[in-house]
């Protein structure tokens, strides 16, 4: 037992109020239960054998690269079609693996192997070039010689009596990076998004109770880094389910004359294979090879991606009614109501306390009818009770995890002494999808599955299953210590199949709260038990920010918290935060208080509501956000130096983050702020409230009152919201003078955005100043096809489209553009507010698209007065055919 696990057990120990002291007590006896277990099945200690590769003696070419013998191992470099460089010592390969998706990827042809210098190979490829040593070492450059990385020869500890050792050998591994470089990802952790020094376990767990900045390890944890240097950026996946430790140094560069420390990094695995895959470019390039390679993010139904309600403690379905009813009756939009165990039979799996939820369907087809879905709460956990159905059936197929002695391993969770499903298993997968027709016939629409890093209660030591617990491993075998990362992506996995299987024409909702690499094909996950305070509202944005970094796009935290009551200022913080994010959902723990708006009195109803009605008019932004996901691997939620890698401190920035390409978001994360600094990218961003333009790279001061935290558009970006009417609407940011911009907007085929995939189709929106006038195209059209609304002013010039306005009806008479769209302020301009120009202006029209934009026009030779009138921006419609 280490710290961690001695502060888990005593916050477990400590939790009689939530959990209840039998619980409590059974926990004690279920933690001497698995050390016995773990104890009898140990073979004591293993005497090991330290092992190097030794000296290279030749190599073998193969498409792609080649093997590189060694005199103690061997090294197999192979370059993927799409760029990604895989690298495997003692003869690891690619696959199996539960992280790709599909197939292994095909090797690139072109990439040759060729001897080196001093007795060394190298492969040279189109966008990488690996250079092994002669004694092991492998470094990752660029086509131009620049070193992204330098992994040292590895060092394993072979079992001396293999036969006897139970597993395969320990090993690590040491790398280097620029001194410059920046670390990123390795899952959900707390901290982040950038890591700092420190160890970073491997091992999903439950913190036990709620966790905040600075826990280790969490629900998510998986060996994915981002490195972000000057010379590059570049992923490092390493394909080990095992548990492990990274190690990390920043590295530091050298004053004067002094010498660069590098970085570095230290990844230690108790055992598994040491194969890991390298790929470098840009970050959206990046992110697009390791999309390739584990597959595209699962796109949520339309719905999925409004406010979500959730609570632990919705006792009976009067209950559910009075909330959805608080909602309807103070005009705030709401998609989807969470039921939690409480819900359940005595906590059972896959049932329904009928005396407290009679009608299930019928309350689900009623909240339907007022746009609101049920979502339910599923945990692997199966109660061991003879008799139930559920059991019975999954006892008779083999179904649950079993230990040494082939007994079923049991253990302490909501539902009592429970067992536990083998999702390694794939006739155990199918079965366990088939239990979610019950759900769906209750009139549920998604799915959050909990407790399944996977979770069991234990007074000391770890809140998971014995290491010895066997699994099937897909045919392989194996027991938990190569499992346990892998249980809740096997688990996402059978419900997401299931579900496509079951309702084939509508998208699947699901999101869990463990995982591992390649969890985004079956959907996304949430923060878990987030304490609630300040720091945990740090955490929030970290999680989010770390886990898109690896592959994850879509997750969200418990806004408000998970513990506690949160003070009205905290509370309206983190509502302000969560519109912006994935998954907006509020979530409480049956002990802490409520989370709806009006809880915490009128200021902060009247603030939550703006906030959650701007979530609804950037629906169709998320919308096409969620595709883009899936088709190029860009997470919703960017860092702001995902286009400017090289910005040094836009690397070190943690507390704002895009949203998209269009958006920059600046969250307030302390209490009593009404101001903050937020550090811009290059080029020129919009206050979406003021209007004003503020000029990147750089670092600017703006306002943040309770109503709102700061949110600044990119200039020239076209953003897709949702009109008064419901319909989509342009909003266009004017470009800087003489740049140009665009954006992109996905139109779903499905009713509601629940139709599948694929039946999209992708818009692209190209903008600029043509003769003084903001132009915006449709590529491949000759009409826009969507109303426009054109945002901002350029400094010293015409106005772009004045404080916002949408193109009237086609034939219809144009009208003063400030007076289409409720709540955009007026007369919003670049230097003080105030826009400078003539109080009767001239239009110009740009044809060849629907609809024509004008924008005022200045007459030559004239010159404004210092205090002009207020201009009236037009924007005129012609129809071309």
């Amino acid at each position: 037992m280490d710290a961690h696990d001695l502060g888990r057990s005593v916050k477990w120990v400590t939790s009689f109020r939530t959990v209840g002291a039998a619980r409590v007590l059974r926990s004690v006896r279920a933690a001497w239960w698995r050390r016995r277990v773990d104890a009898a099945e140990a073979r004591g200690p293993v005497a090991e054998r330290a092992r190097v590769p030794g000296s290279a003696l030749g190599a073998e070419p193969e498409p792609g690269g080649g093997v590189v013998r060694f005199a103690r191992s061997s090294l197999r470099v192979r370059v993927a079609a799409g760029g990604a460089v895989f690298c495997g010592w003692d003869g690891a390969e690619p696959g199996p693996s539960y992280a790709l998706a599909g197939p292994v990827p095909e090797a690139d042809e072109r990439a040759v192997l060729e001897p080196d210098t001093d007795g060394g190979w190298r492969v040279v490829s189109e966008r990488l070039l690996v250079v092994v040593s002669r004694h092991g070492a492998v470094e990752v450059r660029t086509p131009g010689g620049v070193m992204l990385r330098r992994d040292q020869p590895p060092r394993w500890w072979d079992p001396v009596n293999p036969a006897g050792a139970g597993g395969s050998p320990r090993w690590t591994q040491r790398s280097e990076v620029p001194a410059d470089a920046r670390f990123f990802g390795l899952g959900g952790r707390s901290a982040g998004p950038r890591l700092r020094e420190g160890a970073y376990r491997l091992w999903n767990t439950d913190p036990g109770g709620s966790f905040e900045p600075g826990d280790d390890p969490l629900y998510v944890t998986m060996p994915v880094q981002l490195v972000v240097a000057d010379a590059g950026t570049h992923l490092v996946f390493h394909d080990n389910s095992w548990d492990g430790r990274v190690l990390l140094w920043e590295g530091e560069e050298g004053a004067g004359s002094g010498h660069d420390r590098p970085g570095r990094c230290e990844t230690r695995m108790s055992g598994g294979p040491l194969r890991y895959w390298v790929i470098a470019g840009t970050p959206p390039r990046v992110l697009r090879g390791w999309a390739g390679l584990t597959g595209g993010a699962a796109v949520p139904p339309a719905w999925a991606l409004g406010y979500h309600h959730a609570r632990w403690g919705f006792g009976s379905e009067a209950e559910v009614r009075r909330v959805v009813t608080g909602y309807r009756e103070r005009g705030l939009p709401l998609s989807a109501v969470h039921l939690d165990i409480d819900h359940y039979r005595g906590h059972r799996v896959f049932t329904v306390d009928r005396e407290r939820f009679p009608d299930l369907p019928g309350l689900s087809a009623e909240l339907r009818k007022e746009g609101v879905r049920l979502v339910s709460i599923v945990d692997p956990g199966v109660k061991a009770e003879p008799g139930w159905e559920v059991y019975e059936a999954g006892a008779a197929a083999g179904a649950f995890v079993r230990d040494g002695r082939g007994r079923p391993v049991r253990g302490e969770v909501w539902a009592g002494t429970s067992v536990f499903p083998d999702f390694t298993d794939p006739q155990v997968r199918r079965w366990w999808g088939g239990l979610y027709a019950e759900r769906l016939a209750e009139g549920f629409s998604g799915f959050w599955h909990d407790m399944n890093e996977p979770a069991a209660f234990a007074a000391f030591g770890e809140h998971t299953l014995p290491r010895s617990a066997r699994h099937a491993l897909e045919g392989r075998g194996g027991d938990h210590r190569e499992a346990h990362n892998v249980y809740a992506l096997g688990m996402a996995r059978a419900g997401y199949e299931a579900l496509r299987e079951l309702r084939p024409d509508e998208r699947p909702f699901l999101f869990s709260r463990s995982g591992w690499a390649g969890m985004q094909r079956y959907g996304g996950t949430w923060s878990g038990d987030v304490t609630t305070g300040w720091p945990g509202l740090r955490a929030s944005l970290s999680l989010v920010l770390g886990l898109g970094l690896c592959g994850v796009p879509f997750s969200g935290p418990d806004v408000g918290g998970f513990t506690g009551s949160p003070s009205p200022e905290l509370y309206l913080r983190w509502f302000q935060l969560g519109a912006y994010l994935p998954l907006f959902r509020t979530h409480a723990a049956i002990s802490a208080g409520r989370r709806e708006p009006w809880e915490f009195g009128p200021e902060v109803l009247e603030h939550a509501g703006a906030a959650l009605r701007e979530r609804v008019r950037l629906l169709p932004y998320f919308v096409t956000l969620a595709h883009l996901a899936r088709l190029a691997g860009a997470p919703y939620v960017r860092p702001v130096w995902w286009r400017s890698p090289e910005d040094r401190a836009l690397r070190d920035c943690e507390d704002a983050f895009l949203l998209g390409n269009a958006l920059l978001v600046a969250p307030v994360l302390e209490p009593g702020a009404d101001r903050r600094a937020v550090r811009l990218p290059r080029g020129r961003w919009y206050d979406t409230a003021t209007g004003r333009a503020h000029e990147g790279p750089g670092q600017v001061l703006l306002d943040a009152p309770l109503a709102r935290i700061p949110v600044l558009a990119r200039a020239g970006a076209v953003l897709p919201v949702a009109g008064a009417d419901g319909g989509v609407e342009l909003e266009v940011w004017a470009p800087a003078p003489g740049g140009t911009g665009g954006g992109v907007l996905v139109v779903e085929d499905g009713e509601d955005g629940e139709g599948g995939e694929e039946g999209i189709e992708v818009v692209r929106f190209t903008t600029g100043w043509r003769d003084g006038v903001v132009t915006v195209e449709r590529e491949g059209a000759a009409e826009v096809g969507f109303p426009v609304r054109v945002r901002g002013f350029r400094r010293g010039g015409p106005p772009a489209g004045g404080a916002g306005g949408r193109a009237p009806p086609r034939g219809g008479r144009p009208r003063d553009a400030r007076r289409q769209v409720p709540g955009v302020p007026r007369g919003t301009g670049v230097s003080r507010g105030r826009v400078r120009g003539r109080s009767r202006p001239s239009f110009r029209l740009v044809r060849g698209a629907r609809p024509l934009l004008a924008v005022p026009r200045p007459e030559r030779g004239t010159r404004p007065p210092r205090r002009a009138p207020r201009v009236r921006a037009r924007v005129t419609a012609c129809a071309s055919r």
